[in-house]
C-alpha cells in the first residue's frame, strides 16, 4: 500500500493530467495544474460524453445529461439573443435548489457571462443590493424570491439595470420585466447547440457574497481558473485515495472520469445535493458532478427522513453538508429503516466539525464509509485543505492538510509574520484557488489580500507533520483575564455530553476580566442535564478559565444562517447584560 507521500509523488508525475507546474515567473511558490480544463465552458461541454444518464433528480421528475445539454443550449441562445447578454454581462441566480438553478449557471457559463448566485434567504433589501451592486442586467430567480421583489412588502423597486426577470415555478401572475421561465423551457422542445463563445481561464465567472458580519456583503470575483483548479484538486485528491487503497497510479494518472469510465463495474457516482447552490460548497458540487457523470439528487429544504429515502433509492455515493444536519442524520431514529450501504463517502464542512461526529461516521459503518472535511472559504473557491479516510478517523479535530497547489502560512494577526511550527496564528493562503478580489472594493481587496495571501480571519495551528487545526474565528476569540479561550475547543467537549443536541459558546462582557464564557445549549428531547453538570463536564477535561460561567437553555434551535452557521452576534446580544 502507498502512503499519501508516495501517492501524490505518482499522480502529479510529469506525464499525469494532474502533473504540477510552476507557471507564475518571478512566484517559484505558485504551482498550477497545466492539464485542468480551462473553463467551466469546458467542464460542461465535457458532459456530453454522458447523455443517457441522469444529470439532476428533483422532485418532479429527472434530467438527462442530454437534456440538460439541450435546455442549457436554449437558455443560453435566449439569455444572449433575446436579452442581450454578452461576455462579461452579469447574470444573477435567486432560488432554491430548482433544477433551473444548474441550468441558468450552466447557461452564463456557456456565454463567458458572470453567475452572481444570490442568497436565497435574503430580504428584499439584500437582494436588491447585491443586483445593484454587481450590475447585474438579468436575474433568474424562483416564484418565492419574484414575490419578495415585486416589493408586496417592502416596496423596493428592482435596479433599472435588471432588463429581465425569468420567473421558474411561479406562484401568480407576472408582469413587467418578468417572464415564466418554467413555460419557456417547457416549450424548448428541440435540439439546440451552444452559442459559440471566447472564454479564457482568467476570465471571470462568478460572484459570489459573503455573508459579512459587518456592513454590506462583499462580491468575491472568481474565475475561471479558480473553479477549474478547485475542480481538478478534488479529483486528485479522490484519486489519492484510490491509489492508498491499491488501485495502481497508472490506471489513474489519466484523470479521475477517464478512469470511472473505464471500470463499469464501480458504483455508478451519485451525490445528495444538500448545500444551497448559491453557497461556494454547494456549486463546487454542481460542477464536480458534472465533471465525471454523477448523479446529483436535489434537496429544496432540509429534510431528514427524505435525505435518508434519497440515499436509499438514489443509491447514493457521497453526501456533504453542515455539521449540524449530519448530526440529525446520524442520530436519526428513523435511520435503521433505510439502506445506507452504497455511500461511500460522507462529508461536512461549512463551520467547525465536532470531533464526535466523525467518530459517530466510524461507529455507524465500522469505518467503511469515508469522512471528508473540506476547508475553505468563498475567498478560496471552497477547498484549499482537506481531511478524509483513516487520516480523518485518526485526527478528527484537524481539517487536513493543504492541497497541493496551495500555500498555506500561519502569521501573527497584528504583525504579518509566520509563527513558529504549532504555534496559533492567523492562517493565510496563496495559489491558483484564491479569487482575484472583491468586485469594486479596492481598499477591502488590499486589505484582504497583502501580497496575494488571503487572510482568512481563522485562528488555527499547522502541526510538525502538516496537519492543519482551526481553532476559532480571530473576531470569536474570547479573551478572559487575559486568557485566549477558543469557542470551538468548548463546543466540541460539550457536543460529547449526551444530553447536548446543539451548542455555540460565545464571549458576553465582564467588568473585571473583559470578557467571560457563555454558552446557549439545546438539549435532546426527552433529556434533563443542570448547568452545573454541563460545567462539570467541561471541568474533568479543560481548564479552569475555559469552562463556561453562564449556560442558557434554549428551547428552539439556535440561530444559523442559510448554510448552518450560527449566528453568534444574535447570541450575544441575547447573552449581554
Amino acid at each position: 500500500m502507498l502512503d499519501r507521500t508516495e501517492a501524490l509523488a505518482a499522480l502529479t508525475a510529469p506525464e499525469s493530467v494532474y502533473a504540477i507546474a510552476h507557471t507564475r515567473p518571478g512566484e517559484p511558490s505558485w504551482r498550477e495544474f497545466p492539464a485542468a480544463p480551462p473553463t467551466l465552458r469546458a467542464v460542461f461541454e465535457g458532459t456530453a460524453a454522458y447523455p443517457d444518464r441522469d444529470a439532476l433528480v428533483h422532485q418532479d421528475g429527472r434530467i438527462t445529461y442530454a437534456e440538460q445539454l439541450r435546455l442549457v443550449g436554449h437558455l443560453a441562445r435566449h439569455l444572449a439573443e433575446d436579452l442581450g447578454v454578452r461576455h462579461g454581462d452579469r447574470v444573477a441566480v435567486a432560488m432554491r435548489n430548482h433544477p433551473e438553478w444548474p441550468l441558468a449557471f450552466w447557461a452564463t457559463q456557456v456565454l463567458g457571462a458572470v453567475c452572481v448566485p444570490l442568497n436565497a434567504w435574503g430580504t428584499a433589501d439584500e437582494l436588491v443590493y447585491a443586483l445593484a451592486d454587481s450590475g447585474s442586467t438579468v436575474l433568474v430567480a424562483d416564484g418565492e424570491r419574484a414575490d419578495v421583489l415585486a416589493g408586496a412588502e417592502t416596496g423596493k423597486a428592482l435596479p433599472d439595470a435588471v432588463g429581465a426577470v425569468l420567473v421558474a415555478h411561479p406562484e401568480g401572475p407576472l408582469g413587467g420585466r418578468m417572464t415564466d421561465l418554467s413555460a419557456a423551457l417547457r416549450a424548448w422542445t428541440g435540439p439546440c447547440p451552444l452559442p459559440d463563445a471566447r472564454i479564457a481561464p482568467d476570465d471571470d465567472a462568478t460572484i459570489m457574497y459573503t455573508s459579512g458580519t459587518t456592513g454590506r456583503p462583499k462580491g468575491a470575483v472568481g474565475t475561471h481558473r479558480n473553479h477549474t483548479t478547485n475542480l481538478h484538486t478534488m479529483q486528485l485528491l479522490q484519486a489519492v485515495q484510490l491509489a492508498r487503497a491499491g488501485v495502481p497510479p497508472e490506471m489513474l494518472t489519466g484523470g479521475m472520469p477517464a478512469f470511472l469510465d473505464a471500470m463499469p463495474d464501480l458504483p455508478r457516482q451519485s451525490a445528495l445535493q444538500t448545500y444551497p447552490f448559491f453557497h461556494i460548497a454547494g456549486l463546487v458540487a454542481l460542477y464536480a458532478s458534472a465533471a465525471q457523470g454523477a448523479k446529483l439528487s436535489l434537496m429544496r429544504r432540509w429534510d431528514t427522513e427524505r435525505a435518508l429515502q434519497l440515499i436509499e433509492t438514489e443509491r447514493v455515493t457521497s453526501a456533504s453538508m453542515v455539521p449540524t444536519l449530519l448530526r440529525r442524520l446520524l442520530e436519526s431514529p428513523l435511520r435503521s429503516k433505510y439502506d445506507l450501504s452504497s455511500l461511500l463517502t460522507l462529508g461536512a464542512g461549512g463551520a467547525p466539525v465536532p470531533p464526535d461526529l466523525i467518530d459517530e461516521v466510524g461507529r455507524m459503518s465500522d469505518r467503511a464509509v469515508s469522512p471528508l472535511n473540506g476547508y475553505g472559504t468563498t475567498e478560496t473557491t471552497a477547498i484549499v485543505v482537506a481531511n478524509s479516510g483513516a487520516e480523518y478517523y485518526d485526527h478528527p479535530d484537524s481539517v487536513g492538510r493543504a492541497v497541493p497547489v496551495v500555500d498555506v502560512a500561519v502569521v501573527d494577526p497584528a504583525t504579518g509574520r509566520e509563527v513558529g511550527t504549532g504555534e496559533t496564528g492567523e492562517i493565510r493562503f496563496r495559489g491558483p484557488h484564491v479569487v482575484r478580489g472583491y468586485w469594486n472594493r479596492p481598499a477591502e481587496t488590499e486589505e484582504s489580500f497583502p501580497d496575494g495571501w488571503f487572510r482568512t480571519g481563522d485562528l488555527g495551528h499547522v502541526d510538525a507533520d502538516g496537519l492543519v487545526y482551526v481553532v476559532d474565528r480571530l473576531k470569536d476569540v474570547i479573551i478572559r483575564g487575559g486568557e485566549n479561550v477558543y469557542s470551538a475547543e468548548v463546543e466540541a467537549v460539550l457536543f460529547e455530553h449526551p444530553a447536548v443536541a446543539d451548542v455555540a459558546v460565545v464571549g458576553v462582557p465582564h467588568r473585571e476580566l473583559g470578557e467571560e464564557v457563555a454558552a446557549v445549549v439545546e438539549t435532546q428531547p426527552g433529556t434533563a442535564v443542570t448547568a452545573a453538570e454541563l460545567r462539570g463536564h467541561v471541568a474533568r477535561r479543560l481548564a479552569a478559565f475555559k469552562v463556561p460561567t453562564t449556560i442558557r437553555f434554549s428551547d428552539r434551535p439556535l440561530p444559523r444562517n442559510a448554510v448552518g452557521k450560527v449566528l453568534k452576534r444574535e447570541l450575544r446580544d441575547m447573552l449581554s447584560f
